[in-house]
């Protein structure tokens, strides 16, 4: 059964301290993608978040930044999932991807959460593993010990480049992605070598 996608959430950290930072790519790919249709986010308090609802090929999905830190994302997903009754398997989630080099970028539906705490906080409060993930490359660093001011660091100047041009390569799918292709969005992305 074909799927398409009704919320598309990128996942980050709230504030200026974070903009930029390696784990705030998710957010990042939301805002790409906003760039590109010409919408704004706008403060929603009963999902712990700011949202935009706007339409990708025909289809009306809704956009959401999480205002909550990453470890507690599941909430605003699973609140706005809940309030418009939106199935897991309609729900896309763009984060960052430790075990992907930068400029690299998967799509992916269930499965582990593969130590990310934002995707592990979404399947918890959704109650289902199901949901699309966008998984966008940063890379990892050379010591586990170091994970965690690695994610909250901004990254060189050419990893940023390498960050966002995967970025758009997804974006050059995304009404594939949205109208529920995936195994073609799939086949296109992960085949595509830089």
């Amino acid at each position: 059964m074909v799927h398409g996608v009704s919320l598309i959430a990128g996942l980050g950290n709230p504030g200026a301290e974070y903009a930029g930072t390696r784990h705030n790519a998710g957010f990042r790919f939301v805002d790409a993608l906003l760039g590109e249709l010409g919408g704004s986010l706008r403060p929603e308090g009963r999902f712990s978040g700011r949202a935009a609802r706007l339409a990708i090929g025909g289809r009306e999905i809704w956009l959401l930044e999480p205002d909550t830190f990453m470890n507690h994302s599941g909430e605003a997903v699973s609140r706005l999932a809940h309030y418009y009754k939106i199935p897991v398997e309609e729900i896309l989630i763009a984060h960052d991807e430790l075990d992907l080099p930068p400029g690299t970028v998967r799509l992916k539906r269930g499965g582990g959460a593969g130590g990310h705490n934002g995707v592990a906080d979404i399947a918890e409060k959704l109650g289902e593993r199901e949901f699309l993930r966008l998984r966008i490359g940063i890379g990892r660093p050379a010591s586990s010990a170091q994970v965690v001011s690695y994610v909250l660091r901004r990254a060189p100047v050419a990893e940023r480049e390498l960050i966002d041009t995967a970025i758009r390569d997804a974006l050059g799918h995304i009404e594939d992605i949205v109208h529920g292709h995936v195994q073609k969005v799939m086949n296109a992305l992960h085949t595509h070598t830089r």
